[in-house]
C-alpha cells in the first residue's frame, strides 16, 4: 500500500472516452467529477474505482462471483458479524454503495482515502498496511436472515426461503456472542494485518450505520512440495479441506457452489450461503489420544491425509470396504464415514484460530472457524444432521458460534454491493 500507488490513481491523465472504454461503462448514469478525471468516476451516485491490474498480488474485485469463494485459500481471514443501526431501505443501500469503491481500493492494495497533510484532521484510512501490497486480500459480503426480519427496510419479500438460522445439531453449546448478525464481512489475504486493516477501515467508514457483533481472526499454513501448495492442517494435525470441489471446474461450482437461476431468490443468482462455525477444539484431550484412535476418529491417516487403509490424500474414500471379517475399514462412528454417508457435498474454507485461554484452568479457547459455502444451506444441514451424535469427534470439540449469510453474486463493473436486493419489489 503505497503512496505511488495514490499518486497513479490521482494524477494520471486520460480522456473521459478512454476512462469510459476502459471501465467498459457507458455514458448513461456516469458523470466525471468536477476538477476533471481526478481518478474518480461517479455513478449511481457514488465513486467509482476500477480493479487495478498492475497491483501486485492482486485479486480482482468484479466478476461473475464475488472473491473470497472459488479464489485460491489464502493464509488469513479476519470474519466479522455486523448489526445493522440505519433504519430505511435507503440508508441501507447506501451503506452498500459507499463500501463499493472502498473494497475495490484495499483490494488494489491502496488506501482509501486520498492523501492528505492535514494533521488536524484524523486520516481517512487507519494507515497500518501502508507499505504492504495487496497481499492477494478478497473481500466478500453477506446478509443474515435478521436483516430481512427489519420491517423498516420492507425486504421480507426478497428472504430466500432457505436463508434462516441453522437448527439446532447435538452437541451444541452456542453462545450468543458468536452467533447470527444482518451483515457478514469476509476479509482474507496472504498477511494478518492487510485482512483486519481491511475490516477495521469498512467498519470505520461505516460508524453509526454498523455495529460489531462478533468477529474472529484465522491462519492457515500450506506445505509446499514440488512448487505446489498442498491441503493445509487444522490444529489436530489432519489436512482439511481434501475432498473439495475443483473451483476451477465450471461445472462443480455451479453442481455445488454457485445458486442457479430458480434456486433461491432472482438476486442471488451467481451467489451462494456462507455457514461460518466457530468450533472449539479440546487440544488437551486430544493430545492424551494415542494416533491410532485420533486417526480412527478422522477415518484418515494423519501423515498422509490418506483413508484408512490407503496411501494417497486423493484416493477415494469408498466408505463401503470391509476387511476379510466383514468390519468397516474406515470406523462407522468416523468423521469423515458419516460425512460421506450422505449425498452432499461444500466446499471447504476454514481457519485455525487461537484466542488465549478460556477459563481459570488455562484451556486453550483454540479451534476451527469452519466456513463453508453451498448453494443451498441444506447441504451443510444434512451432513452436520448425519455427523449428530454418533461422530466420534465430538468426544473432542464443541461448537460455539453459528451464522449463515447469503452472499451476493460478483459485482459488475459500474454496479455495487447487492444491487439487485434493492431494485423494485
Amino acid at each position: 500500500m503505497t503512496e505511488t500507488k495514490e499518486e497513479k490513481i490521482f494524477d494520471k491523465k486520460i480522456s473521459r472516452r478512454q476512462m469510459l472504454k476502459m471501465t467498459g461503462l457507458g455514458a448513461a448514469g456516469v458523470a466525471i467529477g468536477a476538477t476533471g478525471f481526478g481518478g474518480v468516476i461517479k455513478t449511481f451516485g457514488m465513486d467509482f474505482f476500477d480493479d487495478d491490474s498492475t497491483s501486485t498480488n492482486k485479486v480482482d474485485f468484479y466478476g461473475e462471483h464475488q472473491s473470497g469463494i472459488a479464489t485460491d485459500v489464502q493464509t488469513n481471514i479476519y470474519f466479522a458479524s455486523l448489526n445493522v443501526l440505519v433504519t430505511s431501505k435507503q440508508e441501507l443501500q447506501e451503506l452498500f454503495k459507499m463500501w463499493t469503491p472502498l473494497a475495490v481500493r484495499l483490494m488494489n492494495g491502496e488506501m482509501i482515502g486520498d492523501p492528505t497533510t492535514n494533521g488536524m484532521i484524523p486520516p481517512k484510512d487507519t494507515g497500518e498496511a501502508r507499505g504492504l501490497d495487496a497481499t492477494n486480500l478478497s473481500i466478500t459480503f453477506g446478509v443474515g436472515p435478521s436483516l430481512f426480519e427489519k420491517e423498516e427496510f420492507g425486504l421480507a419479500s426478497k428472504k430466500p426461503n432457505e436463508l434462516k438460522d441453522l437448527p439446532h445439531f447435538p452437541k451444541d453449546q452456542l453462545d450468543t456472542a458468536y452467533t447470527g448478525g444482518d451483515i457478514c464481512i469476509q476479509a482474507c489475504a496472504d498477511d494478518p494485518q492487510v485482512a483486519f486493516h481491511a475490516v477495521r477501515n469498512l467498519v470505520r467508514a461505516a460508524s453509526g450505520k454498523v455495529s460489531l457483533k462478533w468477529s474472529q481472526a484465522g491462519f492457515n499454513a500450506f506445505p509446499v512440495s514440488k512448487g505446489k501448495k498442498q491441503t493445509p492442517r487444522n490444529l489436530f494435525a489432519f489436512k482439511d479441506g481434501t475432498e473439495n470441489p475443483t473451483t476451477s471446474s465450471k461445472k462443480d461450482m455451479n453442481e455445488v457452489v454457485w445458486v442457479q437461476s430458480g434456486e433461491s431468490k432472482g438476486w442471488m443468482t451467481g451467489g451462494s450461503y456462507l455457514v461460518a462455525r466457530r468450533i472449539q477444539l479440546h487440544l488437551e484431550t486430544w493430545d492424551r489420544t494415542s494416533l491410532k484412535e485420533q486417526e480412527n476418529t478422522f477415518g484418515r491417516h494423519r501423515d498422509s491425509g490418506a483413508p484408512i487403509g490407503k496411501k494417497d490424500e486423493f484416493e477415494a474414500m469408498d466408505i463401503d470396504r470391509k476387511d476379510d471379517k466383514g468390519n468397516y475399514i474406515v470406523p462407522e462412528t468416523s468423521h469423515v464415514f458419516l460425512a460421506k454417508s450422505v449425498d452432499a457435498r461444500i466446499l471447504r474454507r476454514s481457519y485455525s484460530y487461537s484466542s488465549g485461554v478460556m477459563d481459570a484452568t488455562g484451556s486453550y479457547d483454540a479451534g476451527l472457524l469452519f466456513v463453508s459455502f453451498q448453494k443451498n444451506p441444506d447441504q451443510f444441514i444434512k451432513i452436520q444432521n448425519s455427523l449428530g451424535r454418533l461422530d466420534k469427534m465430538n468426544e473432542y470439540i464443541t461448537h460455539r458460534g453459528s451464522a449463515l449469510f447469503a452472499c451476493f453474486p460478483g459485482i459488475q463493473k459500474g454496479s455495487y454491493i447487492g444491487e439487485a436486493l434493492f431494485k423494485t419489489l
